[in-house]
């Protein structure tokens, strides 16, 4: 009998991404003893306040050249190809779908652990897949009592790195190179990706 597949799904705008999600990622692989990581772009997530930076597409080609290097590292447009918002139960089940038989392990922030409760269907969120979950700097708040025992805490060392930070450098035109992989990098100063905004910085 075949040993059941243990897939990481890891969701996010990825605006852009940056060496913390591939950290976080590799991280999933070696201690909760994950085959492989899908990375899962986001169109229009609910539950996220302000618009995007980049588009759909530039952000999908930066997630695409961040995984290149990693064999068990993918990426899926499942919610850029869905209409509507992107909610986390559905694109669960397609996961369910796409990958039958696999236990799926859906890859969280800490502060996305405590929202949790508010999202659509949360009962349905954690049916279809154990929670692990990525410590935050300076997290003091207690996580939900109705998610004990529905999450595992990864064990990562915490750092505050985050995509707006890389967006701000950028915009401001400050080095940003050794926040983000390489070919990502490449990309961004290919494209002029966040350049369009750099005229509101100097307003």
């Amino acid at each position: 009998m075949s040993k059941q597949e243990r897939i990481g799904i890891f969701g996010g705008t990825f605006d852009p991404i940056h060496n913390a999600h591939c950290e976080i990622a590799r991280a999933a692989l070696e201690k909760a003893g994950l085959g492989r990581i899908i990375f899962v772009v986001s169109a229009h997530p609910p539950h996220k306040q302000g618009g995007l930076y980049a588009s759909a597409e530039d952000r999908f080609s930066m997630v695409v050249a961040a995984v290149q290097p990693e064999s068990r590292f993918e990426v899926s447009r499942v919610e850029l190809d869905r209409n509507g918002p992107s909610y986390t139960g559905d694109t669960l089940e397609e996961m369910r779908r796409l990958h039958p038989g696999a236990s799926l392990f859906l890859i969280i922030g800490y502060d996305s652990l405590l929202d949790l409760p508010r999202w659509k269907d949360p009962e349905g969120i954690v049916a279809r897949a154990r929670l692990l979950v990525v410590p935050r700097p300076n997290a003091s708040q207690p996580a939900p009592a109705e998610l004990k025992g529905l999450y595992d805490i990864l064990p990562f060392q915490e750092t505050a790195l985050s995509s707006t930070e890389v967006r701000e450098r950028i915009i401001a035109g400050e080095p940003f190179e050794d926040l983000v992989p390489p070919p990502v990098a490449r990309l961004i100063r290919e494209r002029g990706i966040y350049r369009a905004h750099s005229s509101d910085r100097a307003r």
